[in-house]
């Protein structure tokens, strides 16, 4: 999409974006329910959208398509008007940044999502970054009240937290994907980033997107909003245009839409059951057949987990070995 001269320009197009995660063959599985589906959503310089919805509505699945972690068609998702999968040069140049998630790691054997724990001082890690201006950097180091003398391995959540988004934020970016990062923050340290991120939109024709579940301090802070419900784009419009936020609070107009999603899920499960069909309408655990045909079901499941020693199928089934150079199962 070309912007017309005087209007800011472009910086995010979504059109029409299907998603479903791959099977073990690099393909959707047959029959599988998309997870995003008829997607659309526009943004321009200078927009902060705030996105929101239900846990497992696609917020972090999306925000992961638009950062090219996931690969979608190249016109599916534009980003500077490039594609954000095919085009590393958006993510090695900074311009397009992805924030979220913690510093954990899976360690074999013993333990998955272990805090990292390095002996080492945020110092050396801030200032470890190379190319970074000396007062942006100063300035991050301000907002987030960081004690260049934290040792890491003994620092809490919110502090390893804090150092995490200083690094993530050295660089200036010209998009900012944001998926629940300041869960671990105080208020203060809460409200100072948020502050930060508002002027970076607003002085540096910034665009971001933050997904939250966290709203208060909020109100005046998105200039879009976007929700979602089971993969679907149920709203996305500028903060002025919403109705529901002339009458309500940011926290109860979203609290409105949750509950009414939630009723209509209660709803269809029960006319499922009086059917006689299941609940959800998923795949069974392991299974290639949506809707949850044990009879029709494909085991993906190569019988073994990250750190076990032992086949994780249950009765007579065996672990398979796929061989992925001749796309064959050998046993």
């Amino acid at each position: 999409m070309t912007s017309v001269p005087g209007e800011r320009p472009v910086t995010v197009e979504i059109r029409d974006l299907k998603f479903t995660y791959p099977g073990i063959d690099g393909h959707p599985p047959p029959g599988a329910k998309p997870l995003i589906e008829d997607f659309s959503l526009t943004l321009r310089a200078g927009d902060r959208c705030l996105l929101v919805g239900a846990n497992g509505a696609g917020k972090t699945t999306l925000l992961k398509i638009l950062g090219g972690k996931h690969m979608v068609e190249p016109d599916m998702v534009r980003v500077l008007g490039r594609s954000a999968f095919h085009d590393t040069g958006l993510t090695t140049s900074g311009d397009l940044a992805y924030l979220g998630g913690e510093w954990r790691r899976d360690v074999a054997f013993a333990g998955f999502d272990v805090p990292l724990q390095m002996d080492i001082a945020s110092e050396k890690m801030i200032f470890g970054v190379q190319g970074v201006d000396p007062e942006r950097r100063a300035k991050l180091i301000k907002v987030l009240d960081i004690d260049l003398n934290w040792r890491m391995h003994i620092v809490s959540d919110g502090q390893r937290r804090r150092v995490q988004i200083c690094m993530g934020l050295l660089r200036p970016y010209k998009v900012l994907l944001l998926d629940e990062i300041t869960v671990d923050l105080d208020v203060l340290a809460r409200a100072d980033l948020i502050s930060f991120l508002k002027e970076e939109c607003e002085q540096n024709g910034a665009t971001i997107i933050y997904a939250t579940h966290i709203f208060d301090g909020l109100e005046s802070w998105p200039t879009h909003m976007a929700y979602v419900a089971d993969g679907k784009l149920q709203l996305a419009k500028p903060i002025g245009e919403i109705s529901d936020l002339k009458e309500l609070s940011l926290m109860r107009a979203i609290e409105k839409w949750l509950r009414k999603e939630l009723e209509e899920q209660r709803r269809i499960r029960k006319l499922r059951r009086a059917q006689g069909l299941p609940e959800y309408d998923r795949p069974v655990e392991g299974s290639r057949v949506a809707g949850g045909d044990p009879a029709k079901a494909q085991l993906l499941n190569n019988g073994w987990a990250g750190g076990r020693l032992h086949s994780t199928l249950a009765g007579e089934d065996k672990a398979q070995l796929y061989d992925l150079s001749s796309n064959r199962v050998l046993r």
